[in-house]
C-alpha cells in the first residue's frame, strides 16, 4: 500500500556544525571585554618584555617572561574555548570553576610578577612600560575573578530564598480545609 504524500516526516534532518564558528553570546558584554583585555594586556607585557635588550638582574625579567606568556596563553585558550563549537564539548560547571580559578591565580601571580620586575628592573622606557602593561593586565585578572565570584555568590543567594518556607503554599494545604 502506497501512503503517497500523507506521511511526510515531521523531524528536519540534523544539520552538521560548522568547524570555524565563532560566537560572543556565552560570555556577558563585561565578561567578554575583560578577557579580551586580559588577552591584549597580557601579550602587549609579554612583547614589551622582549624588546628588553639587556638586563643586570635577569630573574625578574625572565619571571616575568613566563607569567606573561602564561598569561596570554591560558586568556585566550579560555576565551576561545567560550566563543566555539568546544563550548558544547565540555561541562559548563567545569568550565566555569576552571576559568575562576585559572583567571584568579593568574592574576595573582602576574601581580607578584610585575612587583619582582619593577624592584629588579633597569629603569628602561621599554621595563618601565612592560611593567605598567603586566599591573593593568593582573588588574583585569583579578576584576574577572572578583566578577565571577559575585556571580556565583549572588546565583547561592538567590538558590537560598527560593528554598525558603513552603509551608504555607497552596500545595501543602489541605484540599477540603478539613483538620
Amino acid at each position: 500500500m502506497d501512503n503517497g504524500g500523507v506521511y511526510v516526516p515531521t523531524t528536519e534532518p540534523q544539520s552538521k556544525p560548522r568547524t570555524c564558528e565563532c560566537t560572543f553570546t556565552r560570555l556577558s558584554r563585561q565578561r567578554l571585554v575583560l578577557k579580551a583585555a586580559q588577552v591584549l594586556l597580557s601579550f602587549l607585557a609579554f612583547i614589551l618584555e622582549e624588546i628588553v635588550e639587556s638586563c643586570i638582574l635577569c630573574g625578574g625579567l625572565y619571571f616575568f617572561e613566563f607569567i606573561s606568556f602564561s598569561a596570554t596563553f591560558l586568556s585566550l585558550l579560555i576565551l576561545i574555548v567560550y566563543c566555539t563549537s568546544a563550548y558544547d564539548k565540555v561541562e559548563k560547571d567545569r568550565l566555569r570553576t576552571l576559568d575562576f580559578w585559572v583567571t584568579t591565580v593568574v592574576g595573582v601571580l602576574f601581580f607578584v610578577a610585575s612587583i619582582v620586575f619593577a624592584a629588579t628592573n633597569d629603569k628602561s622606557s621599554v621595563e618601565t612600560v612592560a611593567i605598567v602593561f603586566g599591573f593593568l593586565a593582573s588588574i583585569g585578572f583579578l576584576a574577572d575573578g572578583i566578577h565571577m565570584f559575585m556571580e556565583k555568590r549572588r546565583g547561592k543567594e538567590n538558590k537560598s530564598e527560593n528554598t525558603g518556607n513552603t509551608q504555607n503554599t497552596p500545595e501543602n494545604q489541605p484540599l477540603n480545609n478539613q483538620i
